[in-house]
């Protein structure tokens, strides 16, 4: 069996995994990649999504990321993100509140809008209730 590579997702606010990984799936902004123990280092943007992992007892992981940075080692995996959430701490009533305000944000036709930032909420919003929900399937 391979060795496994050590996952850490920190936000300003808190530690959000610190733990061993065979695999590491990650959303960067020139497309998903992926990252196994060994791996060349590097450094990347990340877009809003999800990083998927297999921790050490094979389990699949999810985390929500809200884009951020990435740098892999061979050895280490770390991930520096505005907002982070493990798929099973994400609220999902707040997610779909977060969702409504968004859209009527957006509906709104106001000046004092802006669109980019209720965009971004939007895609935050809809891309945590889609990987909230996937865990009951």
């Amino acid at each position: 069996m391979a060795a496994n590579i050590r996952l850490e997702v920190v936000t300003p606010r808190k530690e959000v995994v610190n733990e061993e990984a065979q695999i590491i799936v990650a959303p960067g902004v020139l497309g998903e990649f992926g990252v196994l123990t060994g791996h060349t280092p590097f450094m990347t943007s990340l877009k809003i999504g999800t990083i998927r992992y297999t921790d050490a007892q094979g389990q699949e992981r999810c985390v929500f990321v809200s884009g951020g940075f990435a740098e892999a080692l061979p050895d280490k995996v770390t991930v520096l993100a505005e907002s982070a959430d493990r798929r099973c701490d994400i609220d999902l009533a707040r997610a779909q509140a977060a969702m409504e305000r968004a859209q009527k944000r957006i509906e709104d036709k106001s000046d004092e809008i802006d669109f980019t930032r209720a965009h971004l909420a939007l895609r935050r919003s809809i891309q945590r209730i889609q990987l909230a929900e996937s865990r009951r399937s």
